[in-house]
């Protein structure tokens, strides 16, 4: 990693807002609206195959599955092309661009399906089609965005300054902030009035969010500038700049992506094996490369990273197989208001709005008689209540009402 993409620049302190330099507000909003599209898209994703294209639940879930592993995955190699070349604005300008056409893309609905006399099911191809392109443009967008806006937050301050951590929180609220609006209104636009409603919703704030992130270039003072730009400038085989070669390239990329989301098992087993291969180099680099207490520091690390798979494994069925519960078999109406499934996604982010700073105050008060918890314990202590969440539901699942539905406080 070049050393130069690791040091903070420090922003002139008279060039602020509320304590904390402008280029924050700026990634605030940036952020807020890329979540907004991203969740506003997400709730509305499985419900919208198996009822519109009437996908089986197995077949709507490996596309969800698909596109979740590598809307993970590409921020890794987004993050390393912006860290080495590109540098952070030029990555979020162009990850932006695609995540617009994305979602605007996944506006176009086509004809639904329809079960034909001979009881096969008659899909629009060609919509679907355009569907899967509009999900590798999204996958593509994030993988450039999102690893970029979080670091241009890092490097808005100087490396020990006080209010990092307080940056990062507000940052982190315009994360909720954009995912509880999102799955609110997207949610309900796609399901009241038709899908290309609620994904349309996504795509403009996407453009919104492009548009922040452009209007506020000028707060950002360098600091998500390309690390060496006359790399950029150099011809790739005697041919093309290097950063034209690198739009080129992330471009061809879209077609593999296109295809990867439509055979969603060359996504689970590619990925399965990419974890197979990186616990083998660890397990040498452990035994041949690391002293003791570099093992033991090592060996922690794997567990926590560990823990969180499982963690996220779970929280990932939200828009999953908790969307379909919602959908199906719970009883969402509350004072004479029913919401949708697609809203309930909303409950996440609410809480942690509401309980963030409540927890936030807990640890300090704990820090400062020396009761705080290790991280290990906090992880522990988030599977743990993961896990106790999706007991609630079988619990609940024991008790429907004469209709067969469950209480929405399960």
């Amino acid at each position: 990693m070049n050393s130069t993409t690791t040091v903070a620049i420090p922003i002139d302190r008279s060039d602020e807002l509320f304590g904390h330099p402008k280029g924050l507000y700026v990634c605030f909003f940036t952020e807020l609206w890329e979540r907004f599209s991203f969740y506003g898209m997400k709730y509305l994703l499985l419900l919208y195959l198996t009822k519109y294209h009437l996908f089986s639940d197995g077949a709507g879930l490996d596309v969800l599955g698909a596109y979740a592993g590598l809307v993970y995955a590409m921020p890794v190699i987004g993050g390393l092309i912006a860290d080495r070349y590109l540098g952070m604005r030029k990555a979020v300008l162009f990850g932006g661009s695609l995540l617009v056409l994305g979602h605007l893309g996944l506006a176009f609905e086509g004809d639904a399906a329809y079960v034909a006399a001979d009881g096969n099911i008659v899909q629009d191809s060609a919509a679907l089609q355009v569907f899967y392109f509009s999900l590798a443009l999204i996958i593509m967008g994030v993988g450039f965005l999102k690893p970029n806006i979080s670091t241009i937050v890092g490097r808005l301050y100087a490396e020990n300054d006080p209010r990092r951590d307080a940056g990062f929180t507000i940052f982190y609220m315009g994360i909720n902030t954009g995912s509880l609006t999102a799955t609110l209104l997207c949610g309900w636009l796609g399901i009241t009035y038709g899908w290309k409603y609620g994904f349309g919703a996504a795509g403009i704030g996407m453009l919104l969010g492009l548009m922040t992130f452009m209007w506020g270039q000028r707060y950002l003072h360098g600091a998500a500038e390309p690390p060496r730009p006359e790399v950029l400038r150099e011809k790739v085989l005697g041919v093309l700049p290097r950063e034209a070669a690198i739009y080129l390239l992330a471009i061809a990329g879209l077609v593999l992506v296109w295809q990867f989301v439509q055979f969603s098992r060359l996504v689970h087993d590619g990925l399965l094996a990419t974890s197979f291969a990186v616990l083998l180099g660890l397990v040498w680099f452990l035994a041949t490369k690391c002293t003791p207490v570099e093992r033991h520091r090592m060996l922690v690390l794997i567990v926590l990273t560990a823990s969180t798979v499982v963690f996220w494994a779970l929280f990932e069925q939200s828009a999953a197989s908790m969307t379909l519960f919602a959908d199906r078999v719970v009883d969402r109406s509350v004072f004479g208001f029913e919401f949708n499934a697609t809203q309930l996604g909303a409950l996440n982010p609410l809480f942690i709005i509401l309980l963030g700073p409540v927890f936030a105050w807990v640890w300090i008060k704990l820090a400062a008689i020396g009761r705080e918890p290790s991280t290990p314990v906090k992880f522990g202590l988030g599977i743990l209540q993961a896990g106790l969440g999706f007991g609630a539901l079988v619990l609940g699942s024991q008790f429907p009402d004469e209709a067969g539905r469950v209480a929405l406080i399960w």
